[in-house]
């Protein structure tokens, strides 16, 4: 889909992508590095991310990390500094997820999301505020979800990891936004062509979930990343604190429905 933005609508801006290396993420990182950023990415599969950064040329540096680690956090960043300068965007997409009853849930596998996508998030944003945003400002963009804004069945683990995601953009564009930072944050639905579709979706699932979605389709990568590139642009510099819901209204409906 063409790019309704100016090409060089991020000239000049450095940007921090976590799993950056496939789905939503990669996305956003092309789409960045398409309007004219200079992109770090970040991912536990380095192979992968050295893949995805091949394909965006020398605009884009892979830097392998595990979002749960600070200390790797912290060394990632420091190299997409020293390769492009200061980080002026930050977006959060490092995620995990299965789908599995609480009944039979692990502790373990509870804490694992809650690592990547709480703690994660947390680590990465405490990182860039002390090498970048506490001097300069800048925007810190979380991908979040929808699946607790009702109730979504086989998803405790990832739903509470999303609410505290959605409670950390909130708390941040507080806490940060007199220092010039805005923290949003952008929440899709079921997204055609990613790895959590995959795995939570199934042949046999697919028309029912279309069906509970008020557009009848599943979202598009470049859609979210068109919603990344607006609220991380000029053209969103009041809204902060704010999660905006890109799913065709889905979540409107019965959560219920989704899974079946």
């Amino acid at each position: 889909m063409a790019s309704i933005f100016r090409s060089d609508l991020l000239a000049g801006r450095v940007a921090l992508v976590t799993g950056g290396g496939s789905g939503i993420g990669r996305g956003i990182a092309e789409a960045f590095v398409a309007h004219g950023a200079r992109v770090g990415i970040v991912g536990r599969n380095a192979e992968r991310l050295e893949g995805a950064a091949a394909a965006m040329g020398g605009s884009c540096l892979a830097a392998p990390a595990d979002v749960r680690d600070p200390k790797a956090v912290e060394a990632a960043l420091d190299a997409v500094t020293a390769r492009f300068g200061p980080i002026d965007i930050v977006v959060n997409s490092a995620a995990g997820n299965f789908l599995a009853p609480a009944a039979a849930l692990s502790p373990n596998g509870f804490r694992t999301v809650m690592d990547i996508d709480a703690n994660g998030t947390f680590n990465v944003c405490r990182a860039a505020f002390d090498r970048s945003l506490r001097d300069r400002g800048g925007v810190v963009l979380n991908i979040s979800a929808t699946l607790h804004y009702a109730a979504t069945p086989l998803q405790i683990h990832a739903s509470a990891a999303k609410a505290a995601v959605d409670a950390i953009t909130r708390t941040l564009a507080v806490e940060w936004g007199p220092l010039g930072v805005r923290v949003v944050g952008l929440a899709p639905g079921p997204i055609e062509g990613t790895e959590g579709m995959s795995r939570l979706s199934s042949d046999e699932t697919r028309e029912r979930v279309i069906a509970a979605i008020p557009l009848r389709r599943f979202g598009r990568i470049d859609e979210m990343a068109a919603a990344a590139l607006f609220l991380v642009s000029e053209g969103a510099s009041y809204v902060s604190g704010e999660t905006l819901v890109a799913d065709g209204a889905a979540w409107l409906g019965t959560s219920a429905q989704w899974m079946g």
